[in-house]
């Protein structure tokens, strides 16, 4: 360091700590009274203000593990929330010793010091704001609540700062607030069984997002939102959350007497199909746990799960296949019926109207299946993918189901994904067809099945559909599944895609329809008018008929009770 600057430290530090509170730049703070609590955060980038780790529900350690969050309800006097959240426990691969290379990968990135590294622990129940800098208690601007996704196993808010988003929305004149939930994932937040079912502590880490979604009604005020105007939006396993929290309780989304949300976003997501909490396949992922566990033996192995260490727990929780791995989206985790939070499975929900009457958009990726389907290269004749789905994915299907769902793709040129690509890009002989189910069976086909029940269902209630294709020609993986991240979510792509989708989701946000606010940009009409999507590409959308794999829908749609992960 050199004389001259040590002498500029020491001659203008002193009357710079000095100056008056009003000469400094302040920490913007918000005073919260549910509970009460002085939350202190940070003036960040593009005149934004940032509200990072607010703790919404005692931490679910100790005896806590494993059992519904509760909310906070003793004073926490000053909260710094101005360092970046932790996270909750990840699953990233299995420890299983028979999925190599994961499990030697796993037993580097499991242990609570890589966890550690990855800012991770199960003291990690709290959310981040984000606001307009300057926005003060009573602005009433509406209130966008994110939910990530990361196949109920990875993910965090710290890997989505809304900080752009809010940016954009100052740049287009609709300002909004944004806030973002951290919420159990994996054996910590949907692990299933029958012993799980008895104890009350099903779904725990859809009960998580719905006790940041109270401290948002709560609490959002004090930060310039307004908790009649929320919308909640969600990517992947945030989309499927998304509808869950339309769809928890038979549709009640209300508290203290007033409705949590008004609208919802799912990109990528949306019915799950699923057998029971305490179903075959629900079982044997408790039993794998609890025999990795060591738990065995004991009288109460709930009990036993809830004693254990963070480590022995983070691993046993990690023994059953993830989705980074062979399985793929036959997923261990993820919301199973348990009568109570979900009484039913998703697409009986629906059939049935026993969801939140809400306004949705809803749409996906054009490749969805692609990224999925990259670790099954033995796969190398039509019989293989029957085995692969009869051995992982359908335990209630037959294998003539099997056999005829799988031939509804004859051939790779016309049906196999990156779609629209002939025969290029098929990166092992039955890629290109198992990319193409993959996507199909999880996100694209079920969106249709959801939108054809719901206009049945509640045909007053207004939504719109999408197809996103803007990543046409990328080798090997097309528009693949998350790749609205970069260009929706972080609109960090100047191209018309990103500048379109931000203008549409902010005028939903604001009238609860795309158009009312889009200026310019062509008309989206309801799906339900003729059965279209907006396809969005870089520089330009188009309309799209919604008919695409017809025949695989129409099989689905007859047989999806036996098509339930």
């Amino acid at each position: 360091m050199s004389f001259l600057y040590k002498l500029i430290l020491l001659v203008v530090l002193p009357f710079v700590l000095a100056a008056p509170a009003d000469k400094r730049a302040a920490c913007p703070t918000v005073t919260i009274s549910k509970p009460e609590a002085t939350i202190i955060g940070t003036s960040g980038l593009d005149k934004v203000e940032n509200f990072n780790g607010i703790p919404f529900a005692i931490p679910p350690t100790g005896a806590l593990r494993l059992r519904p969050p509760l909310p906070i309800e003793t004073p926490l006097k000053t909260i710094r929330a101005t360092s970046v959240a932790r996270s909750c426990p990840q699953f990233f691969f299995s420890t299983d010793k028979s999925n190599l290379p994961e499990y030697i990968i796993a037993k580097l990135s499991n242990v609570p010091i890589f966890q550690e590294i990855t800012n991770a622990g199960e003291d990690c129940l709290t959310l981040d704001v984000r606001r307009p800098a300057g926005t003060k208690a009573g602005a009433k601007l509406p209130v966008l609540v994110w939910i990530f996704g990361g196949g109920f196993e990875q993910g965090s808010t710290s890997d989505y700062d809304g900080g752009r988003f809010v940016a954009s929305s100052m740049d287009l004149n609709m300002p909004v607030i944004f806030v973002a939930m951290n919420y159990r994932l994996g054996g910590f937040g949907f692990l299933p069984g029958k012993e799980i079912l008895k104890d009350g502590s099903a779904n725990l880490g859809l009960l998580d997002q719905r006790l940041a979604l109270e401290w948002v009604a709560d609490n959002i005020e004090a930060f310039g939102g307004d908790p009649s105007k929320v919308t909640i939006w969600g990517e992947s396993a945030g989309s499927i959350s998304v509808f869950d929290q339309m769809a928890m309780y038979d549709g009640d989304n209300t508290y203290n007497g007033s409705p949590l949300f008004r609208g919802a976003i799912m990109d990528s997501g949306s019915i799950a199909p699923a057998n029971p909490v305490d179903g075959v396949k629900g079982q044997h992922v408790y039993d794998t746990v609890v025999k990795a566990a060591g738990c065995g033996g004991a009288k109460d192995t709930l009990e036993c799960l809830r004693g254990l260490d963070y480590e022995d727990f983070l691993n046993a929780a990690t023994s059953v296949p993830g989705i980074l791995g062979y399985n793929s989206v036959a997923e261990s985790y993820l919301p199973r019926p348990d009568g109570k939070v979900l009484t039913d499975s998703a697409e009986k929900l629906v059939a049935n109207g026993d969801y939140a009457s809400v306004p949705f958009i809803i749409g996906d990726q054009e490749d969805e299946g692609t990224i999925f389907a990259l670790y099954q290269s033995n796969l190398t004749t039509t019989e293989h993918i029957v085995d692969y789905l009869e051995n992982l994915f359908f335990f209630d299907a037959s294998r003539q189901q099997l056999t005829d769902l799988v031939g509804t793709y004859p051939d790779i040129e016309e049906y196999g994904s990156p779609f629209r690509t002939g025969t290029l890009y098929n990166w092992y002989p039955q890629f290109k067809r198992l990319s193409a189910i993959l996507g199909d069976i999880s996100f694209t086909l079920p969106r249709r099945i959801f939108l054809n029940a719901a206009t049945k269902a509640k045909p007053d209630v207004p939504f719109w559909s999408y197809l996103s294709s803007y990543n046409y020609g990328l080798p090997f993986l097309g528009t693949y599944h998350g790749s609205d991240i970069i260009q929706v979510f972080q609109g960090i792509l100047p191209n018309y895609a990103s500048k379109s989708i931000h203008t549409y989701y902010l005028s939903f946000i604001y009238e609860q329809d795309p158009n009312a606010k889009a200026g310019n940009y062509m008309n989206w009409p309801q799906w339900v008018s003729n059965q279209s999507l907006m396809n969005f590409f870089n520089d330009r959308a188009a309309l799209l008929p919604d008919n695409f794999r017809q025949e695989t829908y129409e099989f689905l749609s007859s047989n999806l009770a036996a098509f339930h992960i």
